[in-house]
């Protein structure tokens, strides 16, 4: 199982602020989850779509596309955080 957790717009715009989910056999990277996340629609594949801006964590590091993930950590997808 995975943690996954939404922050700032996203929590927002999904309705929910964290889940924990089984990670599919044929996923083992960032791009892979983010594409699995995608496929529920609606929303979901709004706002996780490619060209949206928003970061991913794996396990508190920043992560690219490229990552690599397994059974046990926390994912974190946020938008990108500007300051002043």
């Amino acid at each position: 199982m995975l943690t996954v957790l939404y922050f700032a717009r996203l929590r927002d715009a999904l309705g929910v602020s964290s889940e924990r989910v089984g990670l599919p056999a044929d996923v083992s990277d960032v791009a892979g989850l983010v594409a699995w996340l995608r496929l529920r629609g609606g929303v979901w594949e709004d706002e996780l779509a490619p060209g949206r801006a928003f970061r991913v964590a794996v396990n508190q590091d920043m992560a690219d596309a490229a990552s690599g993930i397994k059974d046990g950590d926390e994912i974190a997808i946020f938008p990108p955080v500007t300051g002043g």
